[in-house]
């Protein structure tokens, strides 16, 4: 069987699959959340109570942010192991950008003022963008990988475009986010990362097909053979 997607049974843009640019635009946005609450997380910790935010100190504040950008790098070990041993690279995409979709809604809803402390509910969100990340970050690349065959000279070229939406999604969401947050409300920045993580998932979801089989299922259990066996 195949270990890689079939790149000559897709559409080609710019002499790349059509799947590169489904990742290209799905990363763009994952990004875009990522970076964009990043932007805003520590605004919204220091910013006073009456602004809506927390008041906590800046020690305080980058306590929390160092945590979770350590955890989120932390994380992958367990998005790789569930794609190669149980879920294979798509679902596991799915999987996390679910999660990370319900993290920041989750951040969105802890900011309403409904009279209620909902302190839990924004760790709880911050918690799932950790996991959903570690689902989703890793397997990305690979699924990249998996579109072309291992000596193809397009690979090189396949993953400077993905980069491309990387940098792009991450530049768009620093500013836009952080933007809206501070000077609309804490919940629609949360809200506007959760919202573009959302269109992100919809559009992989429904264009996974074109990555082929090989990204859809987790590795091939090994058969260990006795010496006997072999021959």
């Amino acid at each position: 069987m195949s270990t890689y997607a079939n790149e000559n049974t897709q559409q080609h843009i710019l002499g790349h699959p059509i799947g590169l640019f489904v990742l290209f635009f799905t990363e763009m946005w994952e990004r875009f959340s990522y970076y964009g609450m990043r932007a805003l997380l520590i605004l919204f910790l220091v910013a006073k109570i009456g602004e809506g935010g927390w008041e906590w100190t800046r020690p305080e504040a980058y306590a929390l942010y160092g945590w979770y950008v350590m955890l989120v790098y932390f994380m992958p070990l367990l998005g790789g192991w569930l794609a190669d041993h149980k879920w294979g690279h798509v679902k596991t995409v799915v999987v996390g950008a679910s999660i990370i979709t319900l993290g920041h809604a989750s951040m969105a809803v802890s900011d309403l003022q409904i009279g209620m402390n909902l302190k839990f509910v924004f760790y709880l969100g911050l918690f799932f963008i950790v996991l959903g990340t570690g689902l989703f970050k890793p397997n990305m690349s690979s699924i990249v990988g998996k579109m072309y065959p291992p000596d193809s000279e397009k690979k090189d070229g396949a993953y400077t475009i993905f980069y491309m939406g990387v940098n792009a999604g991450a530049f768009i969401g620093t500013l836009l986010v952080g933007w809206i947050g501070e000077h609309f409300s804490w919940t629609w920045g949360f809200g506007l990362a959760g919202i573009f993580m959302f269109f992100g998932l919809l559009q992989f979801y429904f264009a996974r097909s074109v990555f082929g089989k090989a990204a859809s299922e987790p590795k091939p259990k090994e058969i260990n053979l006795t010496p006997e066996e072999r021959e």
